[in-house]
């Protein structure tokens, strides 16, 4: 996360993205060098903004001394930067996101470059984010940057009547965030509570900038409720516990009264309920189950239904067939899951065989479901989501499942 913070001060100081993710580079070279040797200072995160800073300027005075911008950023004194790590630099991410989220660019592209910029992902992770080939998002994120430099896009919170035009983007990018840190894609954690932090921070400081948007309300309702969950969601061992599974006297009631009030506030302003307002009522459902056998499935499908004829996708029909299986039986969500197994774009997206494998497994077949769920583990690059799933396929073999 860090990575992200540290490239969107740069971005401000330099103007352009590709200069800022190669001083943030630097930076972080110089760090290991130095810390290798002198150890890790007291407040690691404020000396990499501080060198990032130092090599900024430096790159600014180097690179055009006519310019304007040394002018500014020479006559600052380094040294006497104060960084507030909660706010200040949440404000540059904010900035950062509204910048790439501009309409010039295509919606494909700019949360690629988010994706990649602010959540830190390699462009492989981001390919698989979008079920696309990894030479296509690599194209679509250096042309991202090379718009962004030749329009001259300001690094700049736009005024209030510009906002709107990117709302939609910026909400994408801010859940994206949150959906990486809720699974990671790749690594030995299931859960990267820092970026769920992060995009829970910049959703309330986007809800306080539009108090009366349905949809932005919505999305941090969303948000709210699902990490309430966060700590239920892995074992002491960081192996992933499912949802059904899950010890509910974890979930975190303040978060979820959160999450309830905003779903209010977002029933009072009127209207038709968005993509957004939609997930969070079904994270609501789970939320106000004590038990899982008091979840309301049925109303669950019915929001799915919704959400599908919105905002249709194959991500939110896999959802949809996980609770329709669960309303009327394990066949009912084949039937779904069998449509998506044709499509080419979800051949590669793990959770479809894992989905396949969980409905054969209930439905008694478990030949088919270990072969599934020995599928998902071969796609999946995080660690402990593969371990779940070869623990799922070993217990299908032993008929216990």
């Amino acid at each position: 996360m860090e990575s992200a913070r540290v490239i969107a001060r740069l971005t401000r100081i330099v103007g352009d993205v590709d200069t800022a993710e190669e001083l943030a580079q630097d930076a972080f070279a110089t760090a290991l060098e130095k810390w290798r040797g002198e150890g890790v200072p007291a407040n690691p995160a404020a000396w990499l903004h501080k060198t990032a800073h130092f090599l900024a300027v430096d790159r600014v005075r180097r690179r055009d001394t006519q310019r304007s911008k040394y002018r500014e950023v020479a006559a600052r004194e380094p040294a006497a930067v104060e960084l507030d790590l909660d706010a200040d630099l949440a404000d540059d991410l904010l900035g950062l996101i509204f910048m790439v989220c501009h309409p010039i660019l295509a919606p494909d592209a700019r949360s690629a470059l988010i994706l990649k910029l602010v959540c830190g992902l390699s462009t492989d992770e981001v390919a698989r984010a979008f079920l696309a080939p990894e030479t296509t998002v690599a194209q679509r994120i250096v042309r991202a940057k090379k718009t962004l430099s030749a329009a001259g896009i300001r690094f700049e919170l736009p005024p209030e009547n510009e906002r709107p035009a990117r709302l939609d983007a910026v909400r994408e990018v801010v859940y994206l965030l949150f959906n990486e840190g809720h699974t990671a894609t790749s690594g030995d954690q299931l859960v990267r509570h820092d970026l769920a932090a992060e995009a829970l921070r910049l959703g309330r400081m986007l809800a306080a900038l539009a108090p009366r948007d349905p949809e932005t309300l919505g999305l941090l309702a969303l948000m709210e409720l699902q990490a309430s969950r966060l700590a239920a969601r892995t074992a002491a061992d960081g192996s992933a516990v499912l949802l059904m599974d899950q010890d509910r006297s974890r979930w975190d009631q303040l978060l979820i009264r959160r999450g309830l009030a905003l779903l209010d506030q977002v029933d009072a302003l009127g209207g038709n309920a968005g993509a957004y307002a939609l997930q969070a009522a079904i994270a609501a459902c789970h939320a106000r189950a004590r038990t899982p056998e008091e979840t309301d499935w049925q109303r669950i499908t019915a929001l799915y239904d919704g959400l599908a004829q919105i905002s249709p996708s194959p991500v939110v029909d896999l959802n949809r067939a996980v609770a329709t299986a669960q309303a009327f039986g394990p066949e009912a969500g084949l039937a779904i899951v069998r449509q998506l197994q044709e499509l080419a774009s979800m051949r590669s997206y793990h959770l479809l065989p894992a989905v396949a494998g969980d409905l054969l497994c209930r439905s008694g077949d478990h030949v088919a479901a270990r072969e599934e769920f020995l599928r998902a583990a071969s796609l999946t690059r995080n660690n402990q989501e593969r371990s779940t799933l070869q623990g799922r396929a070993a217990d299908c073999a032993a008929g216990h499942a």
